[in-house]
């Protein structure tokens, strides 16, 4: 267990906000949680997770213990004849175990490709792309709870999972510390192809029937086309979640808006793209302070060079009273706000 004080959060945040940890505690494993739960001080203090901050907007100095996970490893668990089962540390680099995966024959995750985070923060949002989702792929994940020191491994039920979110957003939030991921990949191999984006890079190359290899770079070209580098332009990847509505909610927005871009959902419900939206009520390229809509992706929110969190929150309220004023649709956020 290595313990620090006065530690920069700016480097550990993908928008660059600056904020100091009073007391940072790095976890290369669950004994180290368990060190913290049972030390005298450490343990009665309030915590904050930290992974890969790639989905936090951080807007304060945090007085919490923050836990920043660092717990690495990744392995084939188990080769079913219906699955693969693939484990990772809840530290490691998601796209890097997406493109472990490909390397060792399992494939199911490249839809996943190039999301920024850790493997540990992924069941958390539920994170999704490309018609895929967390769960879809979801076999357990191990965690030990910050009460009692003890590690459980817990199924998908006990998660919760939902659009962008979990258990781990609500009854479970710091409450217990993810230490490691089990996906179960499905044999045999069956490509997810449904969204536009994919379907227009089969188009443009006449491959109709690409390889998993070759769906994960196109997932990579895809997204870095649309979405910045964080280590040029600071930011949390989508700021916020496309709203679900009703099929009576989706007409009457069609009636005043006939081009809205809409997703039917398996359920009946419809998926509307909160980026056309803001789009439409002309943030694209704007600023408050040094905080500022994406010029070439009106649902990412960037920093433009020294903004600060008050910033970035100021420009997303603003963004949402937009939305609301003119689609009647409250956009919830998708980062942590701290």
């Amino acid at each position: 267990m290595q313990i620090e004080s006065g530690v920069s959060l700016k480097p550990y945040n993908t928008f660059g906000l600056p904020a100091v940890a009073q007391t940072l505690v790095r976890i290369a494993g669950d004994a180290d949680v368990r060190k913290v739960v049972d030390h005298p001080q450490l343990g009665r203090a309030p915590k904050f997770i930290l992974g890969g901050g790639s989905n936090i907007i951080l807007t304060h100095d945090m007085p919490q213990l923050v836990l920043k996970v660092e717990v690495r490893g990744t392995r084939i668990v188990e080769e079913r004849a219906d699955a693969w089962i693939v484990e990772a540390g809840a530290g490691e680099n998601w796209h890097d175990f997406v493109a472990w995966t490909l390397a060792h024959g399992c494939f199911g995750l490249e839809n996943l490709a190039f999301i920024p985070g850790t493997v540990g923060a992924a069941p958390v949002q539920n994170i999704g792309a490309y018609g895929v989702e967390l769960q879809d792929r979801f076999e357990s994940l191990d965690a030990v709870d910050l009460v009692t020191g003890r590690s459980v491994t817990l199924r998908a039920g006990i998660c919760e999972f939902g659009y962008r979110d979990s258990a781990f957003k609500h009854a479970l939030a710091g409450r217990s510390v993810i230490t490691r991921v089990r996906l179960r990949l499905p044999r045999p191999w069956q490509p997810v192809l449904g969204y536009l984006d994919l379907q227009r890079k089969i188009a443009d190359t006449g491959i109709a029937d690409p390889d998993a290899q070759r769906v994960f770079d196109w997932v990579c070209a895809i997204r870095r086309a649309k979405l910045p580098d964080p280590a040029l332009l600071g930011n949390a990847g989508s700021f916020f979640k496309n709203p679900v509505v009703t099929p009576e909610q989706c007409r009457d927005i069609i009636g005043r808006d006939p081009e809205v871009v809409h997703y039917p959902l398996p359920d009946g419900t419809v998926k509307l793209a909160a980026g056309w939206m803001i789009d439409a009520c002309g943030w694209k390229g704007k600023t408050v302070g040094q905080a500022g809509v994406y010029d070439k992706h009106s649902l990412v929110l960037v920093n433009r060079g020294a903004a600060i969190g008050s910033e970035v929150m100021t420009l997303a309220r603003a963004i949402q009273e937009s939305v609301y004023g003119r689609f009647g649709i409250r956009l919830e956020t998708e980062p942590v706000v701290v």
